[in-house]
């Protein structure tokens, strides 16, 4: 948005930019005192009038781990690698967790707030930033639960001898964890442009988040998966995310130098055009929706 003053006149006018290609990053900047209180107003806003408060962010990966436990691990007796299932499934979670949280938010975020964009004027991916922002804290417990049950197994379990921690991808995991916001934003402003459009995106959102987790590596190793299938598997980005998250920690998982690099130039370019599909249908937003 620009702002020019008008001649002889108090009036501000607003416009939108024209170059809808291009982040304006010093209006972000200016803007980031609403960016801080959207993240704390959201993490608030969720536990308010609630008795467990934060421990409703372990509530949910805890209860999933041991559902495809059950159902994957025992009834199905899908491998995981040597590694125990408990500690699979719930490693498998984490960058998956972020990723369909913050997606199920930020796909609706111009019809979620059509009547506040339609009364005050800020940047507008100022609230799926926001959102991203706010949901690591929400990773952050669930990252340290798997710590703490992953320090167990390692000290008091029989199965942890057969856990070998690579330390060389254990430093570059907050990278990865870079890697999943970004991609995750990315899909979140691509979803969230196209869905005040088409409104159909809104009802078949929860579907697609359903089937991405099964096109993930989530509940099962990629390395089950044919040299062919494994490139297939690898067009998503966060399927090299989950299986260095693997690597990392458990010392298995299948993670090539190709697959990484892959992996990186599909989060950089999703990442850009959600940013331009998203901000071409900032302009003009309002009207429409």
């Amino acid at each position: 948005m620009s702002f020019p003053q008008a001649s002889g006149s108090l009036e501000r006018v607003i416009r939108p930019r024209r170059a809808w290609y291009r982040v304006d990053w010093a209006r972000l900047f200016h803007y980031r005192d609403l960016l801080f209180t959207l993240v704390r107003g959201d993490y608030v806003s969720r536990f308010q009038q609630t008795i467990l408060g934060p421990l409703w962010f372990a509530v949910q990966p805890i209860a999933t781990t041991v559902m495809f436990t059950l159902v994957f691990g025992h009834a199905l007796r899908t491998p995981t690698d040597g590694v125990p299932p408990f500690l699979f499934y719930l490693g498998g979670m984490l960058l998956w967790n972020y990723f369909s949280n913050v997606l199920g938010v930020i796909g609706v975020t111009f019809t979620a707030n059509a009547a506040l964009f339609g009364k005050v004027y800020f940047p507008r991916v100022i609230m799926p930033l926001a959102i991203a922002i706010s949901n690591l804290m929400n990773f952050a417990v669930q990252a340290l639960i798997f710590l703490v049950v992953y320090g167990s197994v390692l000290v008091a379990s029989p199965a942890g001898k057969a856990i070998h921690p690579n330390l060389l991808v254990l430093s570059i995991l907050p990278l990865v964890l870079v890697q999943t916001v970004a991609f995750t934003l990315g899909v979140g402003l691509l979803i969230s442009g196209l869905s005040a459009k088409y409104r159909d995106l809104q009802h078949t959102l929860p579907l697609l988040i359903q089937l991405w987790l099964f096109a993930t590596p989530v509940v099962y190793p990629l390395s089950r998966l044919g040299p062919r299938a494994q490139w297939l598997a690898s067009i998503n980005p966060l399927t090299n995310c989950v299986e260095l998250v693997r690597l990392g920690f458990f010392g298995v998982g299948t993670a090539t130098v190709g697959h990484a690099v892959f992996s990186l130039v599909s989060t950089v370019a999703v990442l850009l055009v959600g940013f331009a599909v998203f901000q071409q249908v900032e302009r003009t937003v309002v009207d429409t929706v």
